[in-house]
């Protein structure tokens, strides 16, 4: 797993809970549900979708990359700034955490290059997923379905980037008694705050 996407801003400082989520990564372990957040978001109907993604890299403090398939329904729920959620659950560090922010649209070149990143960072068996027909449509039995795409094939076009800015991030721990819950806001500065469980 990529830490970080290579950037030439300036480096930010890291609010305090990413060396909370690193601690609990490392208890997790090299499981890869260590990767797997579920993401909420709302259906043009106004019901509730979740998901769940893989976690790709941090691009900048508190922004993270996850990708998906454009021509699924929730790249249509994301379009332009849409609300998000995240829940990443760590079972084996008992810790939960609920990360909210929006999704960060990129200008072209940027995009571009993130998406490049992204594509040449998977492995075969990963790209393979955007070689499969097209997310939620009607299954037909002669499909392709590959089992790997190689480094030499072409980026689809259906191939697409969600960078989530967080704005709030929460974390449960689930050790002990009670329970252990707290916050912090962009809007505030990172400051920690204490919840009840």
């Amino acid at each position: 797993m990529s830490e970080s996407l290579p950037s030439p801003k300036p480096v930010e400082p890291l609010p305090p809970w990413r060396a909370l989520l690193r601690g609990a990564l490392e208890r997790q372990g090299r499981s890869p549900q260590a990767r797997w957040l579920q993401l909420a978001s709302v259906a043009a109907d106004g019901t509730p979708r979740v998901r769940t993604l893989v976690f790709r890299c941090w691009a900048g403090a508190a922004c993270l990359d996850l990708l998906t398939d454009r021509r699924s329904a929730k790249s249509g729920e994301l379009a332009g700034t849409a609300p998000v959620e995240l829940c990443w659950l760590l079972p084996r560090a008992r810790s939960q955490f609920r990360l909210r922010g929006q999704r960060l649209p990129l200008d072209g070149d940027e995009e571009q290059r993130a998406l490049t990143f992204h594509w040449q960072a998977l492995t075969p068996r990963g790209r393979a997923l955007w070689g499969w027909p097209a997310p939620g449509e009607p299954l037909q039995s002669e499909g392709p379905f590959p089992r790997e795409l190689g480094e030499d094939t072409p980026r689809p076009e259906h191939f697409e980037l969600l960078r989530v800015r967080l704005q709030r991030v929460e974390l449960l721990e689930l050790s002990g008694h009670p329970h252990r819950r707290r916050h912090w806001r962009a809007d505030d500065g990172w400051q920690e705050e204490w919840l009840n469980p």
